[in-house]
């Protein structure tokens, strides 16, 4: 346990905590309201804002939030707008994230060392300000879903109704895709573009399993979030492999170990 007084270690564990309370919010959003290939379109056209920051030599994290909250905002405007279909408007997104990803890669001068970090992830890479990030936006987003929770869940799972009683449902659905799109870019350093998807989505699947009320399924698959991506820290550390992948393998062998316990109370 000697690994624990090591500051890389401890801001692992503590991002790691951070960010798996904010993807069991935000993934049960997604898993719900069946998103999750909209989450995927963002993910990869954060490539593109990547790129552009190593072309440019600036911050890429920054080009890349830029670029998701352009992506997200994008796919809202052409859905509801333009009468674009969802999945059609996130098929270019996705598209013309990687392509201009690919095109600033390689324009950029030299080698770009931290690409196959932001591609699969170095959770042992997250610093103090990723610490402070992750946590400023946790508190942003459960302030968020503490005043508007009542109007998130109605825009969500009936947005005619919710017209009705004059919400603001483009508007409440375009907030909550900007914070999808924030959190998303938090968390490219720590699972990497690659393989976010499934912290977004399989806690939230195995919580299903067990609940179907969306305050359970946001507490369960925190908790599942939680316990994996510790778990999964420490068999990287032990056995000399990348946490991103120890995450997610833990992460399916809980899904599996949850589809059993599901079909052993059913029979």
């Amino acid at each position: 346990m000697e690994i624990l007084s090591y500051s890389f270690f401890q801001n692992a564990l503590l991002g790691v905590l951070f960010v798996s309370i904010a993807a069991g919010i935000i993934g049960t959003y997604v898993v719900s309201r069946r998103m999750v290939f909209i989450t995927g379109g963002i993910t990869h056209a954060c490539f593109g804002g990547l790129g552009l920051g190593f072309f440019l030599g600036i911050n890429p994290i920054a080009m890349a939030a830029v670029f998701a909250i352009a992506a997200a905002t994008g796919v809202e405007w052409m859905s509801t707008r333009q009468n674009v279909r969802q999945d059609s408007a996130i098929g270019v997104i996705w598209a013309l994230g990687m392509a201009l990803g690919t095109l600033f890669i390689f324009l950029s001068p030299g080698y770009v060392p931290e690409l196959t970090s932001f591609l699969f992830g170095n959770v042992l890479t997250i610093t103090s300000t990723d610490i402070i990030l992750f946590a400023a936006y946790l508190v942003v987003l459960l302030a968020f879903f503490a005043v508007f929770y009542p109007q998130i869940l109605l825009c969500a799972f009936d947005p005619d109704f919710a017209a009705t009683r004059r919400l603001r449902v483009s508007a409440i659905n375009l907030a909550m895709t900007i914070m999808i799109a924030i959190c998303i870019v938090l968390t490219i350093r720590l699972i990497g573009i690659m393989l976010l998807m499934s912290l977004l989505t399989m806690p939230q699947m195995i919580a299903e399993m067990f609940t179907n009320r969306f305050h359970h399924m946001m507490i369960i698959s925190s908790l599942v979030s939680i316990a994996c991506s510790v778990l999964g820290i420490f068999c990287s550390y032990w056995i000399a492999v990348p946490a991103s992948a120890t995450i997610v393998l833990t992460l399916v062998a809980a899904y599996a170990m949850a589809r059993i316990i599901r079909i052993i109370k059913a029979s």
